[in-house]
């Protein structure tokens, strides 16, 4: 690989697959995975334990669950509720296993501030605001009336706030957040956040749940101070969707066929096993070159992103919603 390659992505799981394309072994970094054939959904762990994998793979040392099935793209109630149910799994996992119960205070009863993070105006990045929007929030009124108001036996105590971007507040997101989670003091963050993906059939179809919080704007090279535990002095569990794709990665692709196109020609087969001789690093390079400067640093969202925010913000606000309440039998 080149010294200066890196693949736009904000998934953990494209990353361990970038290393297993060129055949290289990361040490201290576990890959597991589970996938259900009846609903054609796959759930990935990827586990990285020590600095030396974090480093590797340019992420921070944590778990990354990748949950991806088509049926995210389907308007149905039932799947989509099915789904609400893996999410909401899959954030239990990371919160049994990051969550210290205080003193008094069990696992049902949390406080959690959930962080809609985006631009409402631009639609491949509404996704925070619009789980924000869908939420049951509920802090307010246990505190007013306790849970049973709810008619819940458990009840954890949810907030939400919608911070904005900086070019509309002024101020870096970690900086209101952290001003908030000092005023209110909940135990954990949830934070929801549109990201990039290297392969563009992920778009839409893949939800990324992960302990080591999350980096507003990363994904399209906005780089911001990151909500992470040692920032914001809670856990935080970053949820994000992507929705957008490097233009560069879709040229790759779209080289990727065509040399094997050149490699089929009796003519110009030569040609093609000269571009195929170049590794992934230096393939991508060569594209971020010959696109530059009209296309470079341009990102593609799908054509029916406003359904796939919706639809996708309801599922992920309902994962919430089952999460954060159990419904008194009665």
């Amino acid at each position: 690989m080149t010294k200066n390659y890196s693949v736009r992505t904000d998934l953990a799981l494209e990353e361990r697959e970038r290393f297993e394309s060129d055949q290289v072994e990361i040490s201290g970094v576990i890959l597991e995975e589970d996938y259900d054939e009846s609903s054609e959904t796959r759930i990935t762990r990827v586990i990285i334990e020590t600095e030396n994998g974090a480093k590797a793979m340019g992420k921070p040392a944590g778990t990354y669950l990748t949950l991806e099935s088509p049926a995210l793209a389907v308007p149905d109630e039932e799947e989509q509720m099915r789904i609400s149910e893996k999410i909401r799994d899959c954030i239990s996992e990371l919160l049994r296993k990051n969550f210290e119960a205080k003193e008094g205070k069990e696992e049902e009863d949390l406080s959690i501030l959930v962080v809609g993070l985006g631009n409402r105006n631009i639609t491949p990045d509404a996704l925070g605001p619009c789980v924000a929007d869908h939420l049951n929030v509920t802090r307010h009124i246990i505190r007013e009336y306790g849970k049973y108001a709810m008619g819940v036996e458990h009840a954890k105590l949810v907030s939400a706030i919608v911070p904005g971007v900086m070019g509309q507040t002024g101020m870096e997101t970690t900086e209101i957040v952290r001003g908030i989670v000092r005023e209110t003091r909940p135990d954990l963050v949830i934070a929801v956040d549109a990201l990039a993906a290297r392969n563009s059939r992920r778009l839409n179809r893949t939800i990324q749940i992960a302990d080591t919080g999350i980096h507003p704007g990363s994904g399209v090279g906005n780089y911001r101070n990151g909500m992470t535990k040692e920032s914001l002095g809670v856990p935080v569990i970053g949820i994000g969707v992507p929705t957008v794709v490097d233009a560069a990665t879709i040229v790759n692709d779209t080289m990727e066929n065509f040399i094997h196109a050149l490699e089929e020609s009796e003519t110009l087969k030569s040609v093609g096993e000269t571009l195929r001789s170049y590794n992934q690093g230096e393939k991508y390079e060569l594209v971020k070159e010959l696109i530059a400067p009209h296309l470079n640093g341009m990102f593609v969202t799908p054509k029916d992103v406003d359904e796939m925010i919706h639809q996708i913000s309801h599922t992920i606000a309902e994962a919430l919603n089952l999460l954060c309440s159990h419904i008194i039998e009665r």
